[in-house]
C-alpha cells in the first residue's frame, strides 16, 4: 500500500504541503492511520509533481526516489523553495515481489498528467495478462517499473491518449482490474493542475474543499473538520469551489 495527496490552490511551497502537516505524508510515511491490513509503514520511496508556476499549462515536474521520504535530505531543502499551485505527492509501500526503485515510485508522468495508485491488485502478474494483452506492446516495453501501478498508469494513459475524459478514464480502468482480479485495492489519483479525479475502492480517501483550494488525500492531513470521506467504489472529482462524489459507472475495456 502506499499514501497520496493531490494539491489546486493558491501557490505554496512542496514542504508546507508534504512535510510540515502535522500528519502530513511525512508523518504518514511512518505513523499512517488506516493502511487497511497493507502494511505498517511507507518507506520504500517517494515522488512529489508539480507544474511550475505560473500554471498547469505548463508540463509537470517530478523529484522521485527509492529512499525514505524522512531520509531525503536533498528533497527536504528542494522543498522549502519550490512553490506550486498544483501538486502531486505519494509515499510507497512497496508490495512483496515488486522492485524498490525510483522509476516504481508515485508519480507517474505525461505531458501535464500526473497519477498516483494507492492499493495492490491481487493476483499479479497472471491477473492482469488480459488487461494488458489491450496495450501497445511498445506501451509496455517501456513501462516505468513491472509493477502493477507501473500497468495501471499505462492503462489510465493509454485511454487519455484516446480522448476519453479522466472521470470515464478512471472508472473504466478501476472496473475492468476490479473483473479481473477480485479483492485488489484500487486508490487511484489523477491530476492535469486544473482538476483532481480520484477513486476509493478498497482503501481509505478523504477530501476537503473550499472556494480557494482542492486537497484529495489518502488520509487527512491535519485534523481541520472541513475533511470529507469518499465512500467506498466512489469517484471524487474536485477542483478549488468544487466537489463532486459519484458511484463509479462501468465504460468497459479498451
Amino acid at each position: 500500500m502506499c499514501r497520496h495527496l493531490a494539491y489546486l490552490g493558491p501557490s505554496v511551497t512542496l514542504s508546507s504541503l508534504v512535510l510540515e502537516p502535522p500528519h502530513g505524508l511525512l508523518r504518514q510515511s511512518f505513523a499512517p492511520v488506516d493502511m487497511r491490513g497493507g502494511g505498517t509503514i511507507n518507506a520504500d520511496g517517494f515522488g512529489v509533481g508539480w507544474y511550475p508556476d505560473p500554471g498547469p499549462d505548463r508540463d509537470a515536474v517530478r523529484y522521485r526516489s527509492a529512499s525514505p521520504i524522512w531520509s531525503d535530505t536533498v528533497f527536504a531543502a528542494l522543498a522549502g523553495t519550490v512553490r506550486s499551485s498544483a501538486v502531486l505527492a505519494a509515499v510507497r509501500s512497496a508490495t512483496s515481489g515488486m522492485p524498490v526503485t525510483a522509476m516504481a515510485s508515485a508519480p507517474f508522468a505525461e505531458g501535464r498528467w500526473l497519477f498516483s495508485h494507492n492499493g495492490t491488485v491481487r493476483g499479479w502478474p497472471g491477473s492482469m495478462a488480459a488487461l494488458a494483452a489491450t496495450l501497445p506492446v511498445t506501451d509496455l516495453m517501456t513501462l516505468d517499473a513491472p509493477t502493477d501501478a507501473a500497468l495501471l498508469w499505462a492503462l489510465v494513459r493509454h485511454r487519455l491518449r484516446h480522448g476519453d475524459d479522466p472521470e470515464e478514464t478512471l472508472s473504466g480502468v478501476v472496473t475492468a482490474a476490479a473483473a479481473a482480479a477480485p479483492g485488489s485495492r484500487l486508490n487511484l489519483l489523477l491530476t492535469d493542475g486544473t482538476g483532481i479525479w480520484a477513486t476509493a475502492w478498497g482503501h481509505a480517501l478523504s477530501v476537503r474543499t473550499t472556494d480557494q483550494i482542492a486537497l484529495v488525500a489518502s488520509e487527512p492531513t491535519d485534523q481541520l473538520p472541513t475533511w470529507a470521506e469518499v465512500p467506498d467504489r466512489h469517484l471524487a472529482m474536485a477542483h478549488p469551489g468544487h466537489l463532486r462524489i459519484a458511484a463509479f459507472t462501468t465504460t468497459g475495456n479498451r
